[in-house]
Order: C-alpha cells, then sequence, then structure tokens
C-alpha cells in the first residue's frame, strides 16, 4: 500500500467556552485525489481543515503528511519541511494590497524558499498560468474581481508545491458566477492535474464531478465516509439526508 498524501487519525478538538467541536475525526487522502469535507455550518468542517493545515493544535490525535509525523497528541511539528508541504486556500483572500497579483504569490518561494527574484517570479508565473490567471500578473487585488483574487490565492498556496491543497469553503464569498469560476480552476487542477486537494464546501456538483472520497461531517463527528455517489444516496443516515434535502 502506497503512502497516503495526508492522514489523520482521532483528531478532537474542544473550545473552552463552548466545549467539543471536533471528536475522534479520521480520515485517509490518497495522492492525486481530491477528499471534499461536506456538512451544515457549524459541523466542523473548517477546524477540521485548520487542524489538517496545522494552523490549529487539535487536542488529541495525530496527523501525518506525505508519511512524515506533523502532529502527534496536540504537538504540532515545527519542521518547516512538513508544514511547507501542506498549502491552504481561505475563505477570503488575504492578498497583500500593495503588491501585485505576481508579487504576491512570487513573495513566499523569495522569502521562504530563498529562491533568487528571478527564480522566484519564473515560479510565480507558472502558478499564476495553472489558474488561468497569468495576464492579471501586475495588477493589485482591488483591481481584481472577488473571483481573480481567488484565483490568484490558489496560485499562492500552489507555488509552494504543497504535498496537499486544502480549501475552506472558497467560494462562500462569491456570487453565482464567480463561484462557478473559481469551482472550475479547482476542478480542472482535480482532474486534469492530480492535484491532491481536500476541499470543505457547499457546493456539491464540484463534490458529484471532482471528488474521490467524501466525508459528511455532523456536529464535531465524521457521520458518513465513501464516495460522492453518497449524495444520490438515502436512507443510509438521517442527518445526511436532511442535510442533502436542504442543500
Amino acid at each position: 500500500m502506497t503512502t497516503p498524501a495526508l492522514e489523520a487519525q482521532g483528531i478532537s478538538k474542544r473550545w473552552p467556552r463552548t466545549g467539543a467541536v471536533l471528536a475522534d475525526c479520521s480520515l485517509r487522502v490518497e495522492r492525486r485525489t481530491v477528499h471534499a469535507l461536506i456538512g451544515a455550518s457549524g459541523s466542523g468542517k473548517s477546524t477540521l481543515l485548520r487542524c489538517l493545515g496545522l494552523l490549529e493544535p487539535p487536542d488529541a490525535g495525530s496527523i501525518l503528511v506525505d508519511g512524515v509525523l506533523a502532529v502527534d497528541q496536540g504537538f504540532v511539528a515545527q519542521d518547516r519541511s512538513v508544514r511547507r508541504s501542506v498549502g491552504m486556500v481561505f475563505q477570503e483572500p488575504s492578498l497583500f494590497a500593495h503588491l501585485s497579483a505576481l508579487a504576491n504569490v512570487a513573495l513566499a518561494p523569495h522569502r521562504v524558499l530563498g529562491l533568487d527574484p528571478d527564480a522566484a517570479r519564473n515560479r510565480a508565473c507558472s502558478a499564476l498560468d495553472r489558474v488561468h490567471a497569468l495576464h492579471l500578473a501586475d495588477r493589485r487585488p482591488d483591481e481584481l474581481s472577488g473571483g481573480e483574487r481567488q484565483r490568484v490565492a490558489i496560485a499562492r498556496a500552489l507555488v509552494m508545491e504543497p504535498t496537499v491543497l486544502l480549501c475552506d469553503e472558497p467560494t462562500s464569498a462569491l456570487d453565482p458566477l464567480l463561484t462557478r469560476e473559481v469551482m472550475a480552476v479547482l476542478r480542472e487542477l482535480a482532474l486534469d492535474a492530480g492535484t491532491t486537494m481536500v476541499v470543505a464546501t457547499h457546493d456539491l456538483d464540484f463534490v458529484a464531478a471532482a471528488a474521490d472520497s467524501v466525508d459528511f461531517l455532523h456536529a464535531g463527528r465524521i457521520r458518513m465516509s465513501g464516495t460522492a455517489d453518497l449524495l444520490g444516496t438515502r436512507g443510509l443516515d438521517d442527518e445526511l439526508d436532511r442535510f442533502l434535502q436542504r442543500s
């Protein structure tokens, strides 16, 4: 059996005021696959994704990235190479307003990887091209639409060549037209480029078209796991049925 891109066992998390938000969540993401996290708002999708992205230490459980132990019982590895193996795309792009799209994407390869400016720019151009945004290279964030900013943010994550790309509701702040634009880019990365992804999303059309595996979260627990066929199945789980009926 090949080493998965990402594997988590028994992830649990509590907030001091509100109590448990994740309870004993486990998943395995194979290379060159798309793993979708679905569930209602407040089900724990974003918190689980932040734990997988090594941004939020879980209270219990372990996470392996590319076979390397990144989290063990709440302790997050400080090894930068492990952290660089996970890319993250957030709900809001949060680009540097004073930098062009190209400069935003080239910043990390230059500052973090130590590439010289020309090499960093070349790598950034390739990443922008992958998301059909190379023509936006010289524009600043305030000159871009919401969908264009999110595509630049995806390029910013891809430029570090992560083992796995995590996307947290990447279209939640966009209108339907821009949502289709961004999800089309993610679908292309998944189906044509073979990018390994974990996507927390309400876009069930994307899940049906691109996801190889799906976890349904409810009240901080993974209640159902399977393929995208879950979306067309009824009677397996009452909470899943209610979620699909509302979606």
